[in-house]
């Protein structure tokens, strides 16, 4: 089971969820969220974490942004992947022409087990689940990421998800990340029930947004990786 912590500010947080076992490591460039955090400042936690031996892989999460945009924030930050969390088009992310493409994932926020199938069949790349099982999981982005149905916010919510759906949808995509309300209090149970790729946290971690709690951070990721 694969761990992102998302919404990072600061490299003390950053460096603690690199120490409790993460392997992804997320940086919102949407200034509307109480938790983003300027090409700066990531370009400075970053060179400290590619500095030490085990770094995860790190994700730049958008809203809304030109391809070419995303594209040179993860050249000039050294990011890994870009997380699509707005309603951005999927010749971004199965587009051989995309500048994002072989390194985005599209996060949804569906209102129904229908609209999520729906969404997937446009979101993931044609060629991602033979890729998937041939690949090692560090080469690929995760296949999609689900989150909670909210009708205006986009992720951080706090709320959880249709976790049956979210079941269905995982015996289905490869490479499926869980996120929405996520706590150290329910994902080992989400896990057991859905059994994602990779789950997906950010306010279920926190003391104040976009400042974590080290204790949180911890417990969150042993009971995902099943204690």
């Amino acid at each position: 089971m694969k761990v992102k912590i998302c919404g990072l500010t600061n490299l003390e947080d950053a460096q603690t969820a690199v120490a409790a076992g993460a392997d992804y490591l997320g940086f919102i460039f949407y200034p509307p969220s109480k938790r983003a955090i300027d090409v700066a400042a990531a370009c400075r936690i970053v060179a400290e974490l590619r500095a030490a031996p085990d770094c995860p892989l790190l994700v730049g999460v958008f809203v809304n942004e030109t391809a070419p945009n995303m594209a040179a924030v993860l050249a000039e930050c050294r990011l890994d992947f870009a997380q699509l969390s707005g309603e951005e088009v999927p010749a971004l992310v199965g587009d051989a022409n995309s500048p994002l493409y072989g390194r985005a994932y599209k996060a949804l926020r569906p209102a129904s087990l229908a609209e999520a199938e729906a969404d997937a069949e446009w979101f993931l790349p044609p060629d991602y689940a033979d890729r998937f099982r041939r690949e090692p999981g560090d080469s690929l982005p995760p296949g999609l990421l689900i989150d909670t149905y909210h009708p205006t916010l986009r992720g951080g919510t706090g709320e959880t998800g249709d976790w049956g759906a979210a079941a269905v949808l995982a015996r289905q995509i490869p490479g499926l990340m869980l996120a929405g309300g996520l706590t150290v209090n329910n994902v080992a149970q989400a896990v057991a029930q859905v059994r994602p790729f990779a789950v997906d946290v950010a306010s279920g971690v926190e003391s104040a947004p976009g400042r974590k709690d080290p204790a949180l951070v911890r417990e969150f990721i042993r009971q995902a990786k099943g204690g």
